[in-house]
């Protein structure tokens, strides 16, 4: 699976790019991560998405938008930790340490992010948190598995990599916006 996350600023033709991303089979997902938005913001790039697209879309904010334009899932961060009230949805989370990964993993998550896995392309000076032989390990102890999307440094080159090394899937931020 590749999830795309988007930059956290709005630009003009954001709305058309996420559409071709999702309609050309590039990505299956995307997470709409806009950290500083207001909730009219956002409902204003979901009104220029086609509603078709909606079950292919993921909120990191103003979850409030999920559930009222029927929107395939939440992502849990430290701004949002619990998901809407009745939210029947798919819920994804952050996790940044094998350690917590493990505790996500008890959890009824669709998916779980682990980053960082590379050295960041968008994030100046955020560097890989493992190293290989704790990724293996993490793969034999059943941590990664098909429901842990690599984060991190994820260019759509390195898709085929974590896909050998037991990942689910990649997000990908900084490559899908150069």
């Amino acid at each position: 699976m590749i999830i795309v996350i988007t930059r956290p600023e709005f630009f003009v033709g954001e709305a058309a790019r996420i559409a071709e991303l999702l309609t050309s089979g590039t990505a299956d997902l995307v997470h709409l991560r806009k950290p500083s938005s207001t909730s009219d913001e956002m409902e204003l790039l979901l009104r220029q998405l086609p509603p078709v697209l909606y079950d292919r879309l993921v909120l990191h904010d103003h979850f409030d938008l999920a559930v009222r334009y029927g929107l395939r899932g939440v992502h849990l961060n430290r701004r949002n930790p619990q998901p809407p009230t009745g939210w029947e949805g798919a819920v994804s989370i952050s996790c940044h340490s094998l350690d917590e990964l493990a505790v996500c993993h008890r959890q009824n998550y669709a998916y779980m992010s682990l980053s960082p896995v590379f050295d960041s392309i968008s994030k100046q000076g955020y560097r890989a948190a493992f190293t290989k032989d704790q990724l293996d390990e993490a793969r034999r102890q059943g941590l990664i598995d098909q429901r842990v999307m690599a984060l991190g440094g994820m260019t759509f080159n390195r898709v085929k990599e974590v896909l050998q090394k037991g990942f689910g899937g990649a997000m990908i931020l900084g490559d899908a916006w150069k």
